[in-house]
């Protein structure tokens, strides 16, 4: 469990900025991770997501649906705290996934913020969830790290001058390819990171952050000889529910069962 201080100094980073550093995972639970992650990216199964035209796998989805390790994960009473102290009470997995960067091949995700997704796509009524990221590989300046603009999470849903509102309900695949349905423009992120600055998240493997689903973020190619594996757990709070998902469960779980720690 997380000592009180340290978690209630955790929330109020996170409520001030929309994202922290919140700890590291062991290198037993990691390795072990890495190497589901590794037996699943050699499966064929709808979870399995590749890079556009071609066999280079770009994320893997609802993995904690029939992954030992990695439903053991969610359960995690550390992940577990933090979600419960930033929610107020009881949480369930929204989604689960792992964006894989290949080396060389793994393409950028611009710049977007995650909750017009669900709110316009899956109806859920407010940003109460949480995004919590483990790194299971070494996350470096070279490798396509995740970048954020702190404090844009007050911000609401941003959206770019001129934009037009995309159709909802469309390919669920247009949701996780690195030609986003929902996006904001290189011009607006420009605008808004003179006010806040941006912030690349690094760290070794094992590394946990945490982020909330309006802060704005992007990570670029990954150019490097080293692959970047975040695996992303969202949790959201109970009473939370969207009110009309379509998308696939394995995008979007229906299972609402409040948590209970490992």
């Amino acid at each position: 469990m997380n000592h009180p201080t340290a978690l209630a100094d955790s929330v109020a980073e996170y409520e001030a900025n929309g994202c922290v550093a919140a700890g590291r995972l062991d290198t037993a639970t990691v390795d072990e991770l890495r190497a589901s992650i590794d037996r699943i990216s050699k499966e064929t199964r709808p979870e399995v997501v590749y890079e556009a035209g071609g066999d280079v796998v770009r994320a893997l989805h609802g993995c904690h649906r029939f992954d030992a390790a990695c439903a053991e994960l969610v359960r995690h009473p550390m992940l577990l705290d933090l979600a419960e102290a930033v929610l107020g009470g009881p949480v369930y997995v929204y989604q689960f996934k792992v964006n894989v960067k290949q080396p060389r091949e793994g393409k950028e995700w611009p710049w977007h913020q995650d909750y017009p997704f669900w709110h316009h796509e899956d109806g859920m009524p407010a940003p109460r969830a949480l995004n919590i990221g483990i790194f299971l590989d070494d996350v470096h300046e070279d490798n396509g790290p995740l970048t954020v603009l702190p404090g844009t999470h007050r911000l609401g849903i941003i959206e770019s001058p001129g934009a037009v509102p995309p159709a909802k309900g469309g390919d669920w695949r247009d949701h996780v390819s690195e030609k986003l349905t929902y996006t904001v423009d290189d011009a607006r992120a420009a605008e808004l990171e003179r006010d806040h600055p941006s912030r690349a998240l690094l760290g070794p493997a094992g590394t946990v952050v945490a982020f909330h689903p309006s802060l704005l973020h992007s990570s670029t190619n990954n150019p490097s000889e080293t692959r970047r594996a975040l695996l992303l757990i969202t949790y959201n709070a109970v009473d939370n529910v969207p009110a009309h998902v379509t998308r696939p469960e394995f995008l979007v779980d229906r299972d609402t069962t409040p948590l209970e720690r490992r």
